[in-house]
């Protein structure tokens, strides 16, 4: 009999010979996605979802076998399906069709979007009820106002129709606050959209823990906030490759196993 090890590595060397190094390299960056959700606490046992575009004309992507906790994923783990939510490539994996839903109404709509991340945080939901939303109560929620929309919540994400009022709310914008429901961000590479997200849940934790201090608050000005904006969308240094590799630094000295 063979061992479980050797089948399991038997099946990475198998996918990683059947895709491209273009390919494996988004599988990759997006297992590590997955892990530093779960580093962070920002998991929700196997529910929300993260996805990535497949390199290449064919309008795939990736997204988790459904299931699976984020701190299990792997980058053979990963499901390739099209925009409808069909799996396109061989798999004994699941995957949640109603969790595609909102990734499939941005990756649809939204071209320059190569990855969508979104989270069910305490804080995130917290703020998603909130009926001022995001306040400009530190530097980092005015950073993420620059380019926050917001969608109300419709209902479980099951009905297809709600996606073009989805991506209707979305704009050009990257960080979108769900009402009643959590957090999202998109980017063109998975650095980019989860540098995106952190920026959205450090602000939305800032808020929660302002408000729960119960002192009156000092909202930065509208011009302020209107000069952050600018100083925002202005700058030339895409700085989310920087922090990406760090955070690579640390799931390798962690655990490295989201590589196979």
């Amino acid at each position: 009999m063979t061992p479980p090890a050797a089948t399991a590595l038997k099946a990475v060397a198998d996918i990683r010979t059947q895709v491209s190094a273009e390919e494996w390299q988004t599988r990759t960056d997006l297992a590590a996605a997955y892990r530093l959700v779960a580093h962070y606490g920002w998991d929700d046992l196997i529910f929300t979802h993260i996805s990535a575009r497949v390199p290449g004309p064919d309008h795939h992507f990736l997204i988790n076998p459904y299931g699976w906790m984020f701190h299990e994923i792997t980058a053979s783990s990963l499901v390739k399906v099209d925009l409808e939510g069909n799996i396109v490539s061989p798999t004994e994996h699941i995957i949640n069709p109603a969790g595609f839903t909102i990734h499939s109404a941005v990756h649809a709509a939204r071209h320059d979007v190569g990855c969508v991340l979104h989270l069910h945080t305490s804080d995130g939901i917290a703020v998603s009820a909130m009926a001022e939303g995001l306040m400009p109560l530190s530097q980092t929620a005015m950073v993420a106002l620059s380019t926050l929309s917001y969608h109300e919540f419709e209902g479980i994400a099951l009905n297809l129709d709600e996606r073009e009022r989805l991506v209707a709310d979305l704009g050009s914008n990257n960080l979108m606050i769900l009402r009643n429901h959590g957090t999202l961000a998109c980017g063109k590479t998975v650095a980019q959209a989860f540098l995106n997200i952190h920026l959205l849940e450090r602000a939305c934790q800032a808020q929660v823990r302002a408000l729960a201090g119960g002192a009156k608050l000092h909202p930065a000005q509208p011009a302020v906030q209107e000069l952050v904006k600018q100083q925002v969308r202005g700058m030339k240094i895409d700085v989310s490759g920087l922090a990406w590799g760090g955070l690579l630094r640390l799931l390798d000295a962690k655990d490295a196993s989201y590589k196979s």
